[in-house]
C-alpha cells in the first residue's frame, strides 16, 4: 500500500530513485517490475507494480473496441505503457515521451495512491494541491457530493 508524498529528483538520464521504504516490497511483490503510463485527465504519470498493472490490463481488455470512448481510453493507457524495471539501487528510468507528457523537470513529486504512484512535476503538483484545497474550502454545505463521499467518514 503506497501512501504519502515524496519530493524526488530526476537525474540527467531521466531516472528517479524510489523511496527506500518501498523498495523491498516492490522487489518482493513484483521483482522490481513496474509499468508506467500517462494519466488521461491530469498532467502526471501513473506508476504501477507489475501485478497491479496486470489487474488494470484485465479491465482494459474487457473494454469494447467498438465504443469510441472505450477504445480511446485503451489506446491512450496501453499505447503509452512502458516497462520500467527497478535496478539494484531502486531507480527506474522514465522514458522521454512520458516525461514530456507530465512536463517533468528535475524536481518531481511521487504521490502514493494505495495501489500505484502518481508522478508529478513538483511545481505542477503544488499548484494542483493549492487549487484542490481552495475548492474543498469553498464548497458550500449544500453542494452536491458524490454518493460514495456522502458515506465516507474520516
Amino acid at each position: 500500500m503506497f501512501r504519502g508524498s515524496f519530493s524526488l529528483t530526476l537525474d540527467d538520464k531521466g531516472r528517479l530513485a524510489l523511496p527506500t521504504r518501498y523498495r523491498d516490497t516492490l522487489f518482493a511483490d513484483a521483482e522490481g517490475a513496474m509499468v508506467c503510463t500517462i494519466h488521461t485527465k491530469d498532467p502526471c504519470l501513473l506508476l504501477y507494480p507489475l501485478p497491479e498493472w496486470e489487474e488494470v490490463a484485465e479491465q482494459l481488455q474487457r473494454l469494447s473496441n467498438q465504443n469510441p470512448q472505450e477504445l480511446r481510453f485503451k489506446r491512450l493507457l496501453i499505447g503509452h505503457a512502458s516497462d520500467c524495471d527497478m535496478d539494484k539501487s531502486g531507480r527506474i528510468l522514465l522514458p522521454a515521451p512520458l516525461r514530456s507528457h507530465a512536463s517533468l523537470t528535475k524536481n518531481i513529486r511521487l504521490v502514493g495512491q494505495l495501489n500505484k504512484f502518481e508522478i508529478w512535476d513538483e511545481e505542477t503538483w503544488n499548484k494542483r494541491v493549492a487549487e484542490d484545497m481552495a475548492i474543498e474550502r469553498d464548497m458550500s454545505a449544500d453542494a452536491e457530493i458524490s454518493e460514495r463521499l456522502q458515506d465516507f467518514v474520516l
